[in-house]
């Protein structure tokens, strides 16, 4: 028996609840106590294995085109839950995150395009193709920065990272996506994103219970909540 596999024991809907509350704190403590610094270091959890999870949904889902549109929607959906949580008004100052993994998704659907597809695994595209590839993405990756999106870069390239090293090692695969964000966003609170390898390291590989509308409906369902929580506080 492999070692390793024994300290496998969280599946991915474990994980995107320890994410989703660890997204609360960070909001939270955002909103609410813009002084304190651990609940924002608790909610470094949430970045990575949301965006390793974008990733594995790319990667299994039947419909690429109908798991893009469905991050849109859910991009439109949050924009104001979002800027009335942060901003206290809807304005374009600042998108969700949501809006990110819907670009990095654009990106990997243009990734695999210009690699000429993933249908067969033993196909390995030409330097050029590949060069070609990243190219793409560091596009959208820059758009996500004009637009203001939510981690803007970072998000698309974690993304990225995360599915491309799909088929190497697990360790290999978690720890070059987290180490990303981990030294690229190091100040202050971030200090703590590197941490999120731990419950990463600890996936199974299985779907869980699933809950995906749950998951879903959460991230602007709680920032109207906080907001609501904020207006009535000023009140």
């Amino acid at each position: 028996m492999d070692n390793g596999k024994k300290y496998q024991i969280l599946d991915g809907t474990t994980l995107k609840l320890i994410a989703m509350i660890s997204m609360v704190f960070d909001h939270a403590g955002d909103m609410f106590f813009p002084d304190v610094m651990w609940p924002r270091m608790i909610g470094r959890l949430a970045m990575p294995i949301f965006s390793f999870f974008i990733a594995e949904g790319f990667s299994h889902t039947r419909d690429k085109k109908k798991y893009l549109c469905r991050l849109g929607i859910f991009a439109l959906i949050s924009e104001i839950p979002f800027d009335l949580a942060f901003e206290g008004k809807i304005g374009f100052s600042h998108q969700n995150i949501m809006l990110s993994f819907f670009l990095a998704v654009v990106a990997l659907m243009l990734y695999d395009w210009i690699q000429g597809g993933t249908k067969s695994e033993e196909n390995h595209a030409s330097i050029g193709k590949t060069v070609l590839g990243v190219i793409a993405v560091a596009a959208i990756a820059a758009l996500s920065l004009l637009l203001r999106a939510d981690y803007t870069i970072f998000a698309v390239i974690a993304v990225f990272l995360f599915y491309v090293l799909r088929q190497k090692h697990p360790l290999v695969r978690t720890g070059v996506g987290v180490a990303f964000l981990a030294l690229t966003r190091t100040v202050g609170y971030y200090c703590t994103t590197g941490l999120s390898f731990i419950p990463l390291a600890m996936y199974n590989g299985k779907k869980g219970k699933g809950l995906k509308w749950l998951f879903y409906g959460f991230y602007p369902g709680h920032l109207l909540l906080l907001a609501a929580i904020k207006h009535i506080m000023r009140s």
